[in-house]
């Protein structure tokens, strides 16, 4: 079991290595498409032609739009549907499957069902049964202006005729992918970047992404593994350009989900002046803002950057599923000067909208700083903190290198050596192991990472369920280094056996 740690004040560390890590590091139902089944490959979606017309379904009720969207549920659901067919229960099913591949906190359920069971949160008026204004409630844009005024300290206080709020941070990349792009166009983004967003973008909008790829070397004393450079977002856009794609926008998510980097003021304006340049919008989820557990690791909201290169084209979104942990109640927001493209995003709304009674439980939440302040940041942070040490020391044991910042709720694992090929058929392999051994991780392939051999590992739950998961990983883990061992002996005696 782990226990609170005491504070510490010593700074991540920066290499990549067992011995020396970097720690430092949605939202969504959707979460699950890290469980994807690694061996079925995507459609290209990420690359040059018509997702539609790469794609043949021999449904005859289905169009073809609809049997993209049917493949994707076929396809991304495995290890997911497999998992909760044989959920772990430490009373009814203990050998069920342990889940650290969705990234969802587990860890503060009693401080969440506390406050929001308080009479404050229950009430029922004729304004919250009724059609709201599709942006939503401006009771609740003004609390979300304040509430991000605050936490993404702004240089002025923002506009609630800026906001727009729907059901999850999923339907706004839709939304925004659906509004700003024609079909097949494109946004860059870089890669790994939670697999999701290709659903997102793509199942609505037909809406493809280009992998901005990025690897794992370090090149010198000022660099970090999978390190985004504007060179290497130049570079991805001149390749669409020739390849006649037509990109519109860049993605960038920060915290990084799974890398866990967080990008500092100065990598924010770069990649902002980018895509200025280039008249290209920029989309930044920043849904684990409040989930920087590290004291060392600085936090900055592009909302907190002096004058943005071009304001008409940067669309902040942040949602309380991860850092109030509530994946489940299905609450997310734009902000964006753009009055056209918050109409736009706000006519899909009529879809993707909260039920009045929701919209005041998130007022009434997001105004009770203290709570949020004295009580619920504190104690998540320092239960994020305690978990997180806690696998990292398992992992350290095992000698397995991993990179973590600080923030999110997961961790990036290098297990490389594991694999017999640097195939990710042997990584597909590996993950059904792990999967076969009653513990649920995601593989690289469904992040689209180039590199076959890193898993996303997430931390966030409680104590009894994260020990037994990690021994679990161990098992696995060991029986594949006797396996390696047991092969590399046979290998050696062969040619001794020729020689005789």
């Amino acid at each position: 079991m782990f226990t609170l740690p005491q504070e510490e004040s010593r700074a991540p560390a920066t290499g990549l290595g067992s011995a020396s890590t970097r720690d430092s590091n949605y939202g969504d139902g959707l979460e699950r498409e890290r469980s994807r089944k690694p061996d079925q490959k995507l459609p290209e979606f990420c690359a040059v032609g018509d997702p539609a017309a790469m794609f043949s379904s021999n449904n005859s009720y289905l169009s073809s739009r609809g049997g993209i969207i049917k493949w994707f549920w076929d396809s991304a659901e495995e290890g997911y549907r497999t998992y909760h067919m044989d959920e772990y229960d430490e009373d009814k099913n203990p050998s069920g499957i342990i889940n650290l591949g969705t990234s969802e906190n587990k860890l503060c359920f009693d401080l969440l069902s506390r406050r929001l069971s308080q009479s404050d949160m229950l009430r029922v008026e004729p304004s919250l049964l009724q059609y709201p204004d599709w942006r939503g409630h401006l009771f609740l844009r003004e609390e979300v202006a304040r509430f991000l005024s605050f936490y993404c300290k702004s240089p002025a206080p923002l506009k609630p005729e800026n906001v727009v709020v729907l059901n999850g941070c999923a339907s706004l990349f839709s939304a925004l992918a659906t509004v700003l792009c024609e079909v097949g166009e494109a946004f860059l983004i870089p890669a790994p970047y939670y697999g999701a967003i290709t659903q997102h973008v793509c199942l609505y909008g037909n809406v493809r992404l280009v992998c901005v790829h990025l690897d794992s070397e370090v090149t010198g004393l000022d660099t970090r593994p999978f390190q985004l450079t504007v060179e290497k977002l130049e570079m991805a856009l001149q390749r669409a350009h020739s390849e006649g794609v037509k990109v519109k926008g860049l993605i960038l998510i920060n915290p990084h989900n799974p890398l866990g980097d967080i990008y500092s003021p100065g990598e924010l304006r770069d990649y902002l002046e980018f895509a200025k340049r280039h008249e290209l919008h920029v989309m930044v989820d920043e849904v684990y803002m409040l989930s920087v557990f590290e004291k060392s690791a600085a936090y900055c909201s592009v909302l907190s950057l002096e004058g943005l290169p071009d304001p008409q084209r940067t669309h902040v979104m942040w949602a309380t599923s991860k850092d109030f942990g509530m994946s489940g109640l299905r609450f997310g927001t734009l902000y964006t000067e753009n009055r056209d493209v918050a109409t736009a995003v706000a006519s899909l709304c009529r879809y993707h909208g909260l039920s009045g009674l929701v919209q005041y439980q998130m007022a009434q939440l997001l105004q009770d700083r203290d709570w949020i302040n004295q009580v619920y940041l504190p104690e998540n942070h320092a239960r994020l903190k305690a978990a997180h040490t806690y696998v990292t020391g398992e992992l350290r044991a095992l000698g397995i290198p991993f990179l973590s910042g600080g923030a999110g709720f997961f961790i990036w694992v290098d297990l490389r050596k594991y694999l017999p090929e640097a195939t990710f058929k042997e990584e597909m392999l590996l993950w059904r192991c792990f999967l076969d051994n009653k513990v649920l991780l995601s593989c690289g392939k469904t992040f689209e990472c180039k590199e076959p051999g890193w898993f996303r590992l997430v931390f966030s739950d409680k104590a009894h369920r994260l020990c037994l998961g990690m021994q679990r990983v161990r098992q696995v883990l060991e029986g594949k280094s006797q396996a390696a061992e047991a092969r590399s002996s046979r290998q050696s005696q062969e040619p001794r056996s020729q020689h005789r």
